[in-house]
């Protein structure tokens, strides 16, 4: 089955017939973890580096914020039978805005993976793919059967 996740917004499964899938992958960060023995994976799509920015929005919405929403995704693959030493994690998005990335003076896209990867590395934890920055959108599939993550940029599909 496939299951689409929106914004802000996280799916962990299982279920060897489930794809997880999300669209439109600019600024945001697309994650996956994805656990090879318990075959439990689980993506999110974030929108901003850092929940301080507005507290009150994060005790709505976790999923919304790199700091919040990342450890909300481990938990959940935790609770479904990951281990964290098996863990792959892979990362897509973080675009810039403009078509000229020296245009985008927030540069939310940057600080979401920048903000990403401070967390992991306090966590002691490896990305074992990536594809962020340029000024193109991403949409990314997570396969629960097997683990592998696809990109489509351009209607070109890649695997990550």
């Amino acid at each position: 089955m496939k299951h689409t996740i929106g914004i802000a917004d996280m799916k962990v499964s299982s279920d060897e017939g489930d794809t997880l899938i999300t669209y439109a992958l600019g600024s945001c960060l697309g994650i996956t973890v994805y656990d090879p023995v318990a075959r439990v994976g689980g993506m999110i799509h974030i929108m901003l580096p850092t929940s301080t920015v507005n507290p009150e929005k994060a005790k709505q919405n976790p999923l919304m914020f790199v700091d919040t929403g990342v450890p909300e995704l481990f938990r959940a693959c935790y609770k479904a039978g990951a281990k964290k030493e098996r863990l792959e994690l892979r990362v897509a998005g973080g675009a810039s805005t403009q078509n000229n990335p020296e245009d985008d003076q927030f540069q939310i896209g940057k600080r979401n993976f920048l903000m990403l990867r401070k967390l992991l590395w306090k966590n002691n934890v490896l990305i074992k793919a990536w594809d962020v920055g340029e000024t193109y959108s991403r949409t990314m599939t997570l396969e629960i059967s097997t683990g592998e993550v696809n990109l489509k940029i351009n209607n070109q599909t890649t695997e990550l």
